[in-house]
C-alpha cells in the first residue's frame, strides 16, 4: 500500500475527532488545501468537507477522515499534520518537507 500524501500525528487526529463530534451533520472530515497569500505565496487552508471532491485523496487514519484538495497535492506530499496548544494560540501545524522558506510569522510558505 503507498504512503500517504499527509500523515496525522495523533494529536492531530485527536483533534480532528473532536471537531468532527462537534459539526453539523453530513460533514465527512476535513479537507486540507492550500490558498495564495501571505507574504511567502502559499497559506494552509483546513475546513470542514462533506464529501470527496473529484480527484481529492482521501486519507483514512485513527478513524478520522482527511480530504486532500487535488490543488495541493504536489505541494503536501510526505507532510506531517500535527495539532498543537499554547499559551497564545492553537491550531494544526504542518511539518512539509517540499516548504524552501516561510515568512516571519509562520502564516505562508513556498516551495
Amino acid at each position: 500500500m503507498p504512503e500517504p500524501i499527509i500523515k496525522l500525528t495523533d494529536a492531530a487526529a485527536e483533534r480532528v475527532q473532536s471537531l468532527m463530534s462537534k459539526a453539523d451533520e453530513g460533514v465527512a472530515g476535513l479537507r486540507v488545501g492550500l490558498s495564495t497569500r501571505g507574504c511567502s505565496g502559499l497559506s494552509y487552508v483546513v475546513e470542514y468537507a462533506e464529501e470527496a471532491k473529484q480527484f481529492e485523496e482521501v486519507i483514512e487514519d485513527r478513524g478520522v477522515k482527511v480530504f486532500i484538495d487535488p490543488a495541493a497535492t504536489m505541494f503536501l506530499i510526505g507532510a506531517t499534520m500535527d495539532y498543537r496548544e499554547g499559551k497564545f494560540e492553537s491550531g494544526f501545524v504542518f511539518d512539509n518537507p517540499n516548504a524552501k522558506g516561510t515568512c516571519g510569522c509562520g502564516e505562508s510558505f513556498h516551495v
